[in-house]
């Protein structure tokens, strides 16, 4: 039964990722239309209801045997049919990213899925999906778009109101979660205030934000915060270190907050469990 469920989320989290690489696309074209550097025409085009999928490079629309995640890209050798352009890897690594993590979620939820534990379980799959995409737009452009802020943030409302209403304290998981969200993005705040956005950038600041009202609790921001910094410190590090990166360069922010978000989520009170018991208890 669990291999089935398994199977099942992880064939989801592919459909789900395909749709995460073409709504990236679309809202790159309608940025660049905002700023004047793209195609009006076609950005109007890709975001009407009717709108189908077309390749990157010649626009040609794609038929429904084309975008079967993953296997249609192995099965054209990362090259479109019609055009013979290469296909970005992005496309089937984004899929196998998202598949995995909805495979992860189900397998790793610290709750019994049963009664509310579903509807939370649902929304945080719902949350990927916005996850997914802005941690890639972050990534190629430097940029968390308020497109996708918007819905994640009535996501995150879904996921505080229904931790609230089913806990057995109301009064203080309200109070934990606004003591998340204090801790999930005033730091930020600050350090964007006295830097005037040279070292982090708004949208890390509504993420930070929106992600700790979606853990509700103080410390499971604070581990978010942790394993975020701690992981951009690294990827920094190996960067520089090979060259790759200059001093004063910046690197996107928003994929560690989500990887910290979702460790913290899958895995808060163990970690937190952990750390008391060897560091903080006296035996």
């Amino acid at each position: 039964m669990i291999v089935l469920m398994v199977f099942m989320f992880f064939l989801l989290g592919l459909i789900f990722g395909s749709f995460v690489n073409a709504l990236v696309w679309r809202l790159r074209h309608r940025q660049l239309a905002k700023e004047g550097k793209g195609n009006k025409k076609l950005a109007n085009k890709l975001f009407k209801a009717n709108s189908r999928s077309m390749c990157p490079n010649c626009e040609h629309t794609l038929s429904a045997l084309d975008l079967i995640p993953v296997l249609s890209w192995c099965a054209l050798r990362g090259r479109c049919k019609y055009c013979k352009k290469p296909i970005s890897i992005q496309y089937p690594l984004v899929e196998l990213a998202t598949a995995a993590i909805f495979s992860i979620l189900y397998l790793c939820w610290p709750n019994q899925l049963q009664g509310f534990q579903w509807a939370l379980l649902v929304l945080w799959l719902l949350a990927t999906v916005i996850f997914m995409a802005m941690a890639l737009y972050d990534f190629k452009w430097m940029l968390l778009p308020d497109e996708l802020m918007a819905p994640l943030l009535i996501v995150a409302i879904a996921v505080a109101g229904l931790t609230i209403v089913s806990s057995i304290n109301p009064a203080h998981t309200a109070f934990n979660t606004f003591l998340a969200v204090m801790v999930g993005g005033s730091i930020f705040f600050v350090i964007f205030q006295l830097s005037g956005g040279k070292m982090i950038g708004g949208g890390d600041v509504k993420l930070g934000w929106i992600l700790g009202l979606m853990l509700g609790t103080a410390v499971n921001a604070m581990l978010m915060l942790f394993l975020a910094g701690l992981g951009g410190s690294l990827v920094a590090l190996t960067l520089l270190l090979s060259g790759k990166l200059r001093r004063n360069s910046l690197i996107p922010f928003g994929p560690f907050l989500i990887l910290g978000a979702l460790i913290a989520v899958l895995f808060g009170n163990d970690i937190s469990s952990w750390y008391q018991n060897t560091f903080l208890l006296v035996n």
